[in-house]
């Protein structure tokens, strides 16, 4: 029988900067359910999030097992309909988690590769191939704009300031929230700065900047 979700196959270390290698690892069901919250969370917050490349990688894995699978199957058993189906829906989340990522990079791809070398190498945002890609698209930008535009300029305005160029994601836009847990003392800016306290379960509409960080430790959830 094709393995599915249920398996209880342990796959991957729920730490993923987890060197040694020796902390708890996770199932498949549970590696979908972070790249779930992760798919989500990416698609709500104005800037890129860390990326889940081991996660990605672990599902991606997984399809590839379970197509094997439905291939000792015969045509008409029912389960090569389930897991087809089972497939589809990763395949779908992974391709919509990447898609998003890339259209974050492409909005604001300036600003993400200036943050991105401020980081160390474990705490990177950024896949290798996505950090390449930031790169090609700023410099294919910048040669796009020497031809149309800088070239039929008087010398003196043919420098291009790519700082100047650079667009900030809006982190002062506003995000549906749920918390994971109790957080007292969330301070939302303003003219008068508030103080919010969230309980487990509930669910908020507030400035991302104040609860940036929490999205990021999974103290809360965007939704």
């Amino acid at each position: 029988m094709a393995e599915s979700m249920e398996t209880g196959d342990r796959l991957i270390n729920s730490d993923d900067n987890d060197e040694d290698d020796d902390g708890p690892a996770k199932t498949v069901a549970e590696v979908l359910e972070d790249v779930e919250i992760a798919w989500l969370n990416e698609k709500s917050a104005p800037e890129i999030l860390q990326h889940k490349s081991d996660h990605v990688d672990c599902l991606l894995h997984h399809i590839s097992c379970m197509e094997k699978n439905i291939e000792s199957l015969p045509k008409d058993d029912l389960r090569v309909t389930i897991h087809k189906l089972e497939i589809d829906r990763i395949r779908y989340l992974i391709s919509s988690y990447l898609r998003t990522r890339l259209e974050k990079i492409e909005a604001h791809a300036i600003e993400i590769v200036k943050e991105e070398a401020k980081r160390n190498e474990e705490d990177r945002y950024l896949t290798d191939g996505e950090l390449k890609f930031a790169h090609d698209w700023i410099l294919n930008m910048e040669t796009l704009l020497k031809s149309l535009i800088l070239q039929h300029l008087p010398g003196n305005f043919q420098e291009l300031e790519t700082d100047k160029m650079s667009i900030k994601p809006n982190l002062h836009s506003h995000v549906f929230i749920k918390a994971n847990k109790d957080v007292d003392g969330i301070i939302i800016p303003g003219l008068k700065d508030e103080e919010l306290n969230i309980t487990k379960g509930s669910q908020h509409l507030v400035q991302y900047k104040a609860i940036a960080n929490l999205v990021k430790d999974g103290s809360v959830n965007l939704i």
